[in-house]
């Protein structure tokens, strides 16, 4: 849906590399086959960018563990246990991902595959069980002393959240990513914005790190809103395609400088790779294995 997006390793290390350089403290990464655009968690795709980004950038280098469509857990965690990073996503729950509304915004597609991606999201729910989080935090968190990205589309994701600090599977500081915008998550509302940071506030108090990501139209002005509410803020390609209305980006890097642009005039401070890795008390690049 634009000729920007980076597909191939090379594209994807290059568009990694120059969003570090514009400020990006942390790089949330997904892979995909070079040839079709597909979603792929083939950790031999993963293996062919990310030692060029770790040798390009300090940043630190958080991969997916939520796949897309038809993947296994094994699939799904095949990248993360080999490239033992610092960071992964973990998304705290399963949830209805409706992304078929964007069929009736477009005629063509570059790929075969793509239209009948987005109606399957029609019918289908992105798994994520207490068992299957338990998995990821024992597999990769303890067994690699990987951190997570708690991606959270609701406020009950908040809550069990919750439920695993108190079983100490996972510890503080916790790094919890509230998310708008999604259609089977909670909206891109105002509301939801101040009453997510609320209910954080009440579980976990001094223990955690907020940020705030939205999907497409909401994206800078959302995010924008949480920065002024406290809270740290995502930018990129996956999650918007635009630098302004009818715009679209020519990089994640220049979504990058367009938030900063934003964010530094009104005193909110740009935190640095190292500045990062301290409030997060990541395991450091030097113990990846990539």
């Amino acid at each position: 849906m634009s000729p920007h997006l980076p597909i191939s390793p090379d594209q994807i290390a290059r568009q990694a590399i120059d969003a570090a350089e514009a400020g990006a403290a942390v790089l949330h990464l997904h892979a995909r086959d070079p040839e079709t655009g597909r979603p792929t968690a083939d950790p031999d795709v993963f293996m062919q960018f990310l030692p060029r980004i770790k040798q390009g950038t300090d940043a630190i280098v958080n991969i997916t563990t939520g796949g897309g469509q038809g993947m296994s857990m094994d699939d799904r965690l095949a990248a993360p246990l080999r490239a033992s990073p610092e960071l992964c996503s973990l998304n705290m729950g399963s949830m209805n991902f409706g992304m078929y509304p964007m069929l009736q915004r477009y005629q063509t597609f570059k790929h075969e595959w793509e239209p009948l991606h987005l109606e399957a999201s029609r019918d289908w729910v992105f798994k994520n069980t207490f068992k299957d989080i338990e998995e990821i935090l024992l597999r990769l968190g303890q067994g690699h002393g990987t951190k997570f990205e708690f991606e959270c589309y609701d406020t009950a994701h908040l809550y069990t959240l919750a439920h695993f600090l108190d079983r100490k599977l996972v510890t503080p500081p916790l790094f919890v990513q509230s998310i708008f915008g999604i259609l089977g998550g909670t909206g891109a509302d105002t509301e939801n914005l101040l009453h997510s940071r609320r209910i954080a506030d009440k579980l976990f108090g001094d223990q955690y790190h907020w940020s705030v990501m939205a999907a497409g139209r909401h994206q800078l002005p959302f995010i924008t809103m949480g920065a002024l509410n406290g809270a740290n803020v995502r930018v990129g390609l996956e999650d918007s395609l635009y630098a302004g209305k009818g715009r679209l980006a020519t990089s994640n890097a220049e979504q990058v400088r367009l938030i900063r642009s934003i964010l530094e005039p009104l005193a909110i401070d740009i935190a640095t790779p190292a500045e990062a890795r301290e409030m997060l008390a990541l395991k450091g690049a030097d113990n990846t294995s990539f």
